[in-house]
């Protein structure tokens, strides 16, 4: 898989930096799951990722995992997406929203900027103002699960 940065030219950060900056020691496990979430562009559960890492060949278990991207999502490099199924981590330095297919629990960021009159409608009918990081969950089918 090629980063994100990578395919529009940027160089990809450096993940030992970002776990030191976010006061996490450099572990094998954390490194390589970093690595992993941030290259995918994608959001993955414990299994996947667990099995993504077992693939590389990295025999992290699924406790160990857990409690990493848990570890992420406290400090502020991951994310958690609740829908149905298990809970999905993605790791993104932008804030987004989230559309979540109740079928299958594919999820897909939808850019803020794409969202903004929904959003402000929003505040106009329940007072309700979005934070900066703020995600609106969206749920329904995604085109594959509605055929």
């Amino acid at each position: 898989m090629t980063p994100p940065s990578a395919q529009h030219g940027a160089t990809a950060p450096d993940h030992s930096v970002l776990l030191r900056r976010h006061g996490l020691r450099c572990t094998a496990s954390r490194l390589c799951t970093l690595r992993l979430l941030s290259a995918s562009g994608q959001h993955l559960s414990t299994a996947e990722v667990c099995a993504e890492l077992q693939e590389m060949g990295l025999p992290f278990d699924q406790a160990t995992v857990y409690r990493t991207l848990e570890t992420f999502t406290e400090v502020g490099l991951a994310h958690a997406v609740h829908g149905p199924g298990p809970r999905r981590y993605g790791a993104s330095s932008e804030p987004h929203h989230h559309a979540v297919c109740e079928e299958c629990g594919r999820v897909q960021d939808v850019a803020i900027a794409q969202m903004s009159e929904a959003v402000e409608r929003i505040t106009e009918l329940t007072g309700l103002r979005a934070g900066a990081g703020g995600s609106l969950l969206l749920y329904g089918r995604c085109s594959r699960c509605a055929t």
